[in-house]
C-alpha cells in the first residue's frame, strides 16, 4: 500500500501550513483511495514556522492584544511548548504583511512593536526561553520598535524619542540600552529565519524586501541609507559587527536586531522545525513526498523549506513532488537542490486577489492529477 507524506510550507497571505496539506490529502485521495497519508506541516522561520511547532509539540498558544504594524491594536497570539517554559513567538503575528492590504503598507511608517510587546507578554509567564520566529513582516525598522517596547531608548538628534517605522532610522542619534527589561538577558532566544541577507546593499533587507511591503524606489533608496547610519551606530552600542552578518537582514533588519537587544543566535528555520517534527524518521516509511509553497523560484533552494526537505529526503531515496502557487522562470534551481517535479496550480492567468481566493480548490485539483500520474505505472502492471 502506497504511504504518502504530505509536507508543505503555508503559501503567504492565503493558506496555512495545515490547510495546504489538507487540501493537497483531499486531492490525492481522490485518484488514490487506498493510500494512506501522513500530514506533516513545515515551516522554515516565516508564517506558519509557531504552529509547527506547536503542533509538533502538543503545546497551546496564548492570545493577546498588541501593537500592529501601523499602530492599530491587534489580537495576536504566542505559542507554548515545554510545559510552558518556551515561548514561541511569530514576528509575523503583530507585525506581519497580512495585517494590512496592499494599499495600506508603507515601511516608512510601520513598526516591529508588537513583537516586543509579545515578548513581554511571554516573559510575564515566566517562559525560560524563547523561540522567535521571523518572516512576513510588514516592516523595515530594523526592529528598533520591538527594542523600544523592550525599553530601549531611540533619540534623535534633539533628545527626542524617535517615531516609528524605517523613517525613525533616518532620525535616530542615540540608542540607551540602560532601561531594557532586565529579564532578557535571563532568558535564552532563538531567532530563525529562512534568509541570509545581510542587513545593507543590493541583497539586503530594503532592496530585496522593500518592495513587497510597500516601498517605493524612493523610499527604498532612503530606507536603505538610514538603515545603514542604524546598523553602524548599533555596532557601536553593542561592540558586535552585525551589518554584514548573515540574516542580519531578515524581517526588515530584526535578524540584527534580534541578535544586538536579545543576545539571540539565528539558527536555519527549516532545520529546526524539520527536528522539531521528526521529519527523518516520517521520511523512513514513505513513498512518496508531496510539499508546496506559495512560490518556487530561484529564492526556494537558498534555505526555504523546500530545500531542506528535498535534501532530506534525497538522502533517504523518496521522491518529491512541490505543488506552488506561483513558478519562477528561474525554477531550474529549485529542481537542482533535489525536488522530483514542480508544478504551478494556477490553471488560468489570474490576478493575485483571485489566486489566494483560489489556491485551496487549485490545490485539491493539481494534487489528483499527480495521484493519477502516479498511479498509472500501477494501473498498466
Amino acid at each position: 500500500m502506497t504511504h504518502i507524506l504530505i509536507a508543505p510550507d503555508s503559501f503567504k497571505e492565503s493558506l496555512s501550513a495545515l490547510e495546504v496539506a489538507e487540501a493537497i490529502r483531499g486531492g490525492l485521495a481522490q485518484a488514490l483511495p487506498e493510500a494512506t497519508f501522513t500530514t506533516l506541516p513545515l515551516a522554515d522561520g516565516g508564517e506558519g514556522t509557531m504552529e509547527a511547532l506547536v503542533i509538533a509539540a502538543g503545546g497551546r498558544y496564548e492570545t493577546t492584544e498588541v501593537t500592529g504594524p501601523d499602530g492599530s491594536l491587534v489580537k495576536a497570539r504566542f505559542g507554548l511548548i515545554h510545559e510552558d517554559r518556551t515561548a514561541v513567538i511569530e514576528m509575523a503575528e503583530a507585525s506581519g504583511l497580512q495585517r494590512l492590504p496592499q494599499a495600506r503598507r508603507n515601511p516608512m511608517k510601520t513598526t516591529t512593536r508588537g513583537t516586543g510587546e509579545l515578548i513581554i507578554d511571554a516573559l510575564d509567564l515566566g517562559v525560560e526561553q524563547v523561540i522567535l520566529t521571523l518572516g512576513g513582516s510588514a516592516t523595515n525598522d530594523g526592529g528598533l520598535g520591538m527594542a523600544q517596547a523592550l525599553g530601549v531608548k531611540a533619540l534623535d538628534a534633539a533628545g527626542n524619542a524617535i517615531g516609528p517605522g524605517g523613517q525613525g532610522l533616518l532620525d535616530v542619534s542615540s540608542i540607551n540600552l540602560h532601561e531594557l527589561d532586565t529579564r532578557i538577558p535571563a532568558t535564552r532566544f532563538r531567532v530563525i529565519c529562512d534568509v541570509n541577507n545581510p542587513l545593507t546593499g543590493p541583497n539586503g533587507a530594503t532592496y530585496v524586501f522593500g518592495p513587497q511591503k510597500g516601498a517605493t524606489d524612493e523610499m527604498l533608496i532612503a530606507l536603505d541609507q538610514g538603515m545603514a547610519r542604524y546598523g553602524a551606530l548599533l555596532e557601536q552600542v553593542v561592540s558586535r559587527k552585525l551589518v554584514e552578518m548573515p540574516g542580519a537582514g531578515a524581517a526588515g533588519g530584526m535578524g540584527m536586531a534580534a541578535c544586538a537587544f536579545l543576545r539571540g543566535r539565528l539558527e536555519p528555520g527549516v532545520d529546526v522545525v524539520m527536528d522539531a517534527v521528526g521529519l527523518r524518521e516520517q521520511l523512513k516509511t514513505a513513498d512518496l513526498v508531496i510539499t508546496g509553497e506559495g512560490r518556487i523560484d530561484g529564492q526556494t533552494a537558498r534555505g526555504k523549506t523546500l530545500a531542506g526537505l528535498a535534501r532530506e529526503a534525497a538522502q533517504a531515496g523518496v521522491p518529491v513532488v512541490a505543488l506552488a502557487g506561483s513558478v519562477g522562470d528561474d525554477y531550474d534551481e529549485a529542481l537542482a537542490c533535489g525536488l522530483t517535479a514542480v508544478f504551478g496550480i494556477t490553471p488560468t492567468p489570474m490576478d493575485l486577489p483571485e489566486a489566494l481566493e483560489r489556491a485551496a480548490d487549485n490545490l485539491r485539483r493539481v494534487a489528483r492529477n499527480v495521484a493519477a500520474l502516479y498511479a498509472l505505472p500501477r494501473s498498466g502492471a
